[in-house]
């Protein structure tokens, strides 16, 4: 491999479904360092998350560490204390290809400052993959990535926009905006899976309307504090 890749995993009460996490980074073993920020999880997935820092036997270091809650706070804390070329920011209940490593390396060598991967959900319904192909063309459009595509950009970027702005809510989109401003993003097509339960627990079409008010909401100038106060705890 001709870069170094780091990945950043914040969490907050994952629970079980961290066991997904492991099995899937054991699989992805070549990741030079595994950064857990753990906002003061008090479920079951505290154990896991530990165990995979403790037990890691890829060919790089996993290490596990508490932080502030909040996403973009977790991510920046971890970011600090990464020491490779690439960053890749990964949600807990996201798991990736096979492969993606290769797939990061040769975007890398073709030159990509960031980019992300499109994105499937873990639901069979036929109108799950309605909207992930809508996500994935609403990306490709815009230059807007979101958390649960595997966000990766290189260090050195990331540093030099200032990191995720440290708000409440719409951080990745946030980033996304800086980051295009300096290059086009890289669309990986082979996709992450993703974790569908957003959409099962706020139910499919309340959840799509409420996602799109909220960033048409946050284009238009709503504080993301505001936006998190009536978001709740859905993400």
């Amino acid at each position: 491999m001709s870069v170094t890749i780091s990945v950043i995993i914040p969490v907050f009460n994952e629970g079980t479904g961290t066991k997904i996490l492991v099995r899937d980074l054991t699989t992805n073993n070549g990741f030079n360092e595994i950064i857990v920020v753990d906002a003061s999880t008090d479920d079951a997935s505290k154990a896991y998350l530990a165990e995979l820092a403790a037990q890691w036997h890829g060919t790089g270091s996993a290490v596990y560490y508490t932080g502030d809650r909040g996403r973009a706070r977790q991510m920046n804390f971890g970011s600090a204390r990464a020491t490779s070329d690439i960053l890749l920011f990964l949600h807990a209940d996201t798991v990736l290809p096979v492969g993606a490593i290769a797939v990061i390396d040769d975007a890398a060598q073709a030159g990509a400052l960031w980019g992300r991967f499109d994105v499937r959900l873990d639901a069979d319904d036929w109108w799950f993959r309605i909207i992930e192909t809508a996500m994935n063309y609403r990306s490709a459009l815009t230059g807007i990535a979101t958390g649960d595509q595997a966000i990766f950009v290189r260090r050195d970027l990331f540093e030099s926009v200032g990191g995720y702005a440290d708000i409440a809510l719409m951080e990745d989109i946030d980033i996304s905006r800086r980051l295009k401003r300096v290059a086009p993003p890289v669309r990986i097509r082979e996709a992450v899976m993703t974790s569908a339960r957003r959409w099962h627990d706020g139910g499919v079409f309340a959840t799509v309307i409420n996602m799109w008010i909220l960033r048409l909401l946050f284009w238009v100038g709503v504080s993301p504090a505001r936006l998190e106060r009536w978001y709740g705890n859905a993400r």
